[in-house]
C-alpha cells in the first residue's frame, strides 16, 4: 500500500512524499491522520544528524539515519482491525504513537498516513474531545513525566530549566501537584504561556542568582528541559540538600555528570525517556481535566503538504513558535 509521510530525505532536506506501507497484520489497528504535532527538538535534531537513535548521539563513522519518516506521535479515526484486534472499533478516534513503514532507514515513524499502527501503541480519544489537543500526547507526557519523578510535599519550591513545551507541561504537572514552580526560559513568548500563578524569569534579562535570590537553599527540585549541565550544576549550589534532580534535555556526547559534585549535596538524579502505558494514560486524563493544557501552545499549523515550511519555521532561531502542528485533512 501506498501511503503519504512527512521524511527526512538526507541532512537538513524534508519532503512531504508516497511512503510505502506494509499490509495490515491481526493484532494492528490502520489509522487516517487528523493532526501530527512536531517534537521540535528530537526532530529537528534527527534532521540535523545530531542523533542516531532517540537517546544516542551521532559519532564519526555512524551512518546518518536517512531516509526516515519523522515523528512519534498522531490523532486520527481508524478505519480498519486486525482481526485479533480488541478494544478498539472502525471508527473511533484515537492517539497512535510510531507507526510501521517500508524502504526507511528506521521501520517505523510518526508523521504518516494511513497509519498502520500496533494495538499497543494506540489510545482511544475521551467523548467529544478535542482531538488536536490530544496529538502531541506523547511530549506532554514526557513533561508530566518530568513532574511525576521528584516527591512533591504542597508548598515545595521547584525549578524547570527551559520554557519550551516539556518544560512548560513539567511546569504544569508540579503546580498541579502544589509545588510553587519558577520557570528559566529565554523568551517572553513562551514564558507568557505559562498558567497564572508560575513565576517566570527570563535569564536574559536578570541572572538566575539574582532571580532565585528569595528562594536559594530553599527549592528542593530541578527539572532540566535542554539539557544544560552547566546550568544544572550552578542551580545545584544554589538548591536545598537532599534535592531532586530531573535530567530530560537531550545532552549529546556532554553527558558526563560529577557524582561527587552530586553528594555534596545528597541528590537524587532521575531520568526520565521514552513513554510508558501507565504515564500515557494518566497523561491523557490530565489532558480531559483540564490542568495539563495542550491548545494553548500550538503557535503554528500546517497543511501537511507545507511540512517542509514548517521545518524551516523550527530551524529558523530568530522566529518565534513553540507548537507546530500538522493538519493532514
Amino acid at each position: 500500500m501506498i501511503g503519504k509521510g512527512v521524511v527526512f530525505t538526507e541532512k537538513l532536506k524534508v519532503a512531504y512524499q508516497d511512503v510505502s506501507i506494509p499490509d495490515l497484520q491481526d493484532d494492528e489497528v490502520m489509522i487516517d491522520v487528523e493532526h501530527s504535532w512536531i517534537s521540535n527538538g528530537t526532530e529537528s535534531s534527527f534532521l540535523r544528524g545530531e542523533r542516531t537513535d532517540g537517546e544516542t548521539p551521532f559519532r564519526d563513522g555512524d551512518p546518518l539515519p536517512f531516509p526516515q519518516v519523522a515523528g512519534y506521535q498522531k490523532v486520527g479515526t481508524i478505519t480498519s482491525l486486525g482481526k485479533g484486534v480488541q478494544g478498539f472499533a472502525v471508527g473511533d478516534r484515537v492517539f497512535a504513537t510510531i507507526s510501521k513503514v517500508n524502504g526507511m532507514f528506521y521501520s517505523t515513524g510518526g508523521h504518516v498516513s494511513p497509519a498502520v499502527t500496533h494495538e499497543s501503541q494506540v489510545w482511544k480519544l475521551p467523548a467529544e474531545a478535542e482531538p488536536i489537543a490530544y496529538s502531541g500526547l506523547v511530549l506532554t507526557q514526557v513533561g508530566y513525566s518530568c513532574g511525576m519523578c521528584p516527591p512533591v510535599k504542597k508548598g515545595d519550591y521547584a525549578v524547570v530549566i527551559g520554557d519550551g513545551m516539556v518544560g512548560q507541561w513539567a511546569a504544569q504537572t508540579l503546580m498541579h501537584r502544589g509545588a510553587h514552580v519558577i520557570v528559566l526560559g529565554r523568551h517572553n513568548n513562551r514564558l507568557d504561556l505559562l498558567p497564572e500563578g508560575i513565576r517566570k524569569v527570563n535569564t536574559k534579562v536578570s541572572s538566575m542568582k539574582e532571580a532565585l535570590q528569595d528562594v536559594r537553599d530553599t527549592f528542593s527540585i530541578i527539572v532540566d528541559t535542554v539539557g544544560s549541565l552547566a546550568t544544572v550544576t550552578e542551580l545545584i549550589s544554589f538548591a536545598q540538600y537532599g534535592c531532586h534532580l530531573v535530567s530530560a534535555g537531550f545532552l549529546g556526547e556532554d553527558g558526563r555528570i560529577d557524582i561527587q559534585m552530586l553528594r555534596t549535596k545528597k541528590v537524587t538524579l532521575h531520568c526520565p525517556s521514552g513513554w510508558s502505558q501507565e504515564d500515557m494514560d494518566a497523561t491523557l486524563r490530565g489532558i480531559a481535566e483540564g490542568w495539563l493544557q495542550t491548545t494553548s501552545l500550538v503557535t503554528h499549523r500546517f497543511p501537511t503538504e507545507q511540512a517542509k515550511e514548517a521545518w524551516d519555521l523550527l530551524l529558523d532561531s530568530k522566529q518565534a513558535k513553540l507548537g507546530v502542528v500538522l493538519d493532514w485533512i
